[in-house]
C-alpha cells in the first residue's frame, strides 16, 4: 500500500510540476522591409533596454534572396538587443547587430499590458523588399508576391515569402522554445506589417498595393494558423523619397478600413530620420509601443 501512494504522490507531482514548467506562448509576427529590419542605434537605447527583454522570447529568421534556395535559419533566444539591420544566424549561434528594431520597446509594453501572457516573437523581413513581384525593387531586393515565377534550381520560384515559411517551419520545429525542458505550445495572434516604401515607387505598383497587401495578409493569417489574427500596419512616413507614397498610405489606411481585424499606426509621421529612408533611434523606440497598443484588446 505503501509503494502504491508513493507512486501516486510521484506521479502528482511530476504531474503539476510539468504542468507549471510548459507555457502557452502568445506569438507575434514582424515582418517587411527596412523599417522592420531597425535602424536604431544600440548605444542610443535607454539603460533599461540594453539588456534586452529577458522574459520574451525572440525567433529571428536570416534573410534569404529571390532565387535562391529557403533560407529562414534561426535560434529561439531571450530578446537582446541588435535585432536590426546586419544580424544574422546560421541557426545555431545568433551575430547581433549594432542597431534595433521596434521589437524591444513592443515587448516591453506587451508585457505591461498582459503581465500573465508569455510573449514570444518570429520576425523575418528584409530591406527594401515590394510586396509586387513588377516592383523595380524585387530584381535588387525582392518580393513577397507568392506567385514570382523566377530563379532556377533549388531557387526556382523562390522569393520572400518561401524564406517566411522557412522561417515559420524552423521556429515551430523546437518545441522547447525557452528551453526548460517542457515542450511549448505557439500561440499566433497577431501580424505586424511594416512596409510599403519599396512600392511606392511606381505608379502602377502602387495602384495595386491595397489589393496586394490584403491578399498577402490574409495568406499570412492561414499560415501561421489563425486567420482571425489582428494586423497591425506601419504606415509609411510622408517623406518625398516615396514618389507615389501618398497612393500607399491611402491603401493601407483603405485596408485597414475594409478588414474585419486590423490597425494602422500613423505616429510614423511624427518620427525623425536617421537618412534619407529610416526613422531615428526615438522613432523606433515609440514605434514599438505603438504597434503592442494596437493590439490592446
Amino acid at each position: 500500500m505503501r509503494i502504491c501512494l508513493a507512486s501516486i504522490f510521484f506521479t502528482l507531482i511530476f504531474t503539476i510540476g510539468s504542468s507549471i514548467s510548459a507555457k502557452d506562448f502568445h506569438v507575434y509576427y514582424l515582418g517587411g522591409q527596412s523599417n522592420m529590419d531597425g535602424y536604431g542605434f544600440v548605444k542610443e537605447l535607454p539603460d533599461e533596454l540594453k539588456n534586452g527583454v529577458p522574459d520574451v522570447r525572440i525567433f529571428h529568421g536570416d534573410m534569404g534572396k529571390d532565387g535562391e534556395a529557403p533560407s529562414g535559419e534561426g535560434k529561439w533566444s531571450e530578446l537582446k538587443a541588435g535585432h536590426g539591420r546586419n544580424f544574422a544566424s546560421d541557426g545555431k549561434v545568433n551575430q547581433y547587430s549594432d542597431r534595433f528594431g521596434a521589437e524591444l520597446t513592443m515587448a516591453t509594453r506587451l508585457k505591461e499590458m498582459y503581465p500573465d501572457r508569455n510573449i514570444a516573437f518570429i520576425k523575418y523581413s528584409r530591406g527594401g523588399t515590394s510586396i509586387s513581384s513588377d516592383a523595380s525593387a524585387q530584381k535588387t531586393f525582392g518580393a513577397w508576391d507568392p506567385d514570382w515565377e523566377g530563379g532556377e534550381g533549388k531557387g526556382k520560384k523562390i522569393n520572400q515569402y518561401d524564406h517566411f515559411l522557412a522561417t515559420l517551419s524552423n521556429a515551430r520545429a523546437d518545441k522547447d522554445i525557452d528551453d526548460d525542458g517542457e515542450e511549448d505550445k505557439l500561440i499566433p495572434v497577431g501580424i505586424v506589417w511594416m512596409q510599403g516604401e519599396s512600392d511606392a515607387m511606381e505608379p502602377e505598383v502602387a495602384a495595386k498595393y491595397e489589393a496586394n497587401l490584403s491578399e498577402l495578409m490574409n495568406l499570412l493569417r492561414k499560415d501561421l494558423g489563425n486567420e482571425n489574427a489582428r494586423v497591425v500596419v506601419g504606415r509609411i512616413t510622408d517623406w518625398k523619397v516615396w514618389t507615389h507614397g501618398d497612393v500607399v498610405r491611402k491603401a493601407q489606411a483603405d485596408f485597414v478600413t475594409k478588414d474585419k481585424n486590423a490597425a494602422l499606426v500613423t505616429s510614423t509621421d511624427k518620427y525623425g530620420n536617421s537618412d534619407k529612408w529610416h526613422y531615428d533611434t526615438a522613432g523606433y523606440l515609440d514605434l514599438g509601443k505603438k504597434f503592442a497598443e494596437a493590439f490592446k484588446e
